[in-house]
């Protein structure tokens, strides 16, 4: 499976969607900047496939532990 860059924003996208309704008492935009900072740190990798589960995986360790 192939993932191009559109498909794999708009999965970052609903992650973002997915972990605010997971952690209510978070405002959005912590959430967004969470995920855009993970998402950040895979950033130049030649393997793309499993980028937002990696990214949503992450980020819901972080958020756990806020």
């Amino acid at each position: 499976m192939l993932v191009n860059l559109d498909d794999e924003l708009q999965a970052v996208d609903k992650i973002v969607d997915r972990l605010t309704e997971r952690f209510p008492n978070l405002p959005r935009s912590s959430v967004e900047r969470a995920v855009r900072e993970e998402h950040e740190t895979f950033s130049g990798r030649p393997i793309r496939d499993f980028v937002p589960v990696l990214v949503e995986h992450g980020v819901k360790e972080r958020l756990r532990k806020q």
